[in-house]
């Protein structure tokens, strides 16, 4: 039987956060097992680690490259995949947290690599006051445009008029990992009421190749509040999306919302009575963005 622990990430109380499934040893686990494992426990992501990086046909590092995070040691390097109930997803910013703080648990703080479909992630692990917190670093993001069209297909499906959109941070499509349709709420009460069409959504969001829709309120410079429907993962909304929040933080500096080095706070997951703090850093000269937060076990 497949061993699969259960965590909360981006809190340090277990009635809040993100529940991820973390599997630490999937050798032998075909797809459709990891797929029907991720749908039996549930949570909207699980991840299932191999050990080392994945190798392409020609025996080569699938992700490639050559930078610092070679110099994690190879005990502490894992194959990452991660399943929604409905899907394979590419990355996962809160399963990621969990599966590092899982890790760490068992070998002790410090630095891991995880190899996962877009590429290399290095995850740093550290201990404060007791608590683990993990630093997620994205691939490297970008951020595009998004048409007319489906902007206005996305707030139809959302049950959301043109004119409840906050004018200053314009719709755009961020990457960071996956992808991720950003909209901006003009108030807290607008953000807060979330009664969208599943089945709508979702179509757009397939078509989009879209992972999120990443739903923001600002409430001030370096604060936001944020909310992150998942139809496409089977999953009704996410309560912490550390894959989204990589993307914001593209978006941000994409859009001078915030220059480097900067720190934002995101909280997601209260309007669902699932409290969630996640921590977004960009640093000068770096173009990955960087993600914090603490997990605990269930």
């Amino acid at each position: 039987m497949t061993d699969v622990l259960r965590y909360t990430a981006f809190t340090t109380d277990p009635a809040g956060g993100n529940r991820a499934g973390v599997v630490l040893d999937a050798s032998g686990l075909s797809d459709e097992r990891m797929a029907a494992i991720a749908a039996e426990v549930g949570y909207s992501e699980t991840a299932f680690l191999t050990p080392g990086p994945a190798e392409a046909a020609d025996g080569t590092d699938q992700a490639g490259g050559t930078d610092a995070v070679d110099a994690v040691d190879a005990g502490r390097t894992f194959t990452a995949r991660y399943f929604s109930p409905a899907a394979e997803v590419p990355f996962c910013g809160h399963a990621t947290v969990a599966t590092a703080v899982a890790l760490a648990e068992r070998l002790g703080s410090g630095d891991f690599l995880l190899h996962t479909r877009p590429g290399r992630v290095p995850v740093a692990v550290t201990e404060e006051d007791g608590v683990l917190k993990a630093t997620l670093s994205s691939v490297e993001p970008h951020v595009r445009e998004v048409a007319d069209a489906d902007v206005a297909e996305a707030l139809a499906a959302l049950r959301w008029s043109a004119g409840e959109l906050d004018p200053a941070l314009p719709a755009r499509i961020a990457f960071a990992g996956a992808h991720h349709l950003v909209l901006a709420a003009a108030t807290r009460a607008r953000l807060a009421d979330l009664d969208y069409d599943f089945d709508r959504l979702r179509a757009l969001m397939e078509r989009l190749d879209l992972t999120t829709v990443q739903l923001v309120q600002r409430e001030s410079p370096a604060v936001f509040h944020v909310r992150d429907p998942f139809p496409v993962g089977g999953v009704v909304e996410d309560a912490a999306t550390g894959a989204a929040a990589a993307a914001f933080g593209a978006y941000a500096r994409e859009l001078g919302l915030a220059a480097a080095p900067a720190r934002l706070t995101l909280h997601q997951g209260h309007d669902m009575g699932s409290p969630s703090l996640l921590e977004v850093e960009l640093r000068a000269g770096d173009p990955r963005v960087h993600v914090t937060g603490a997990a605990v076990s269930l």
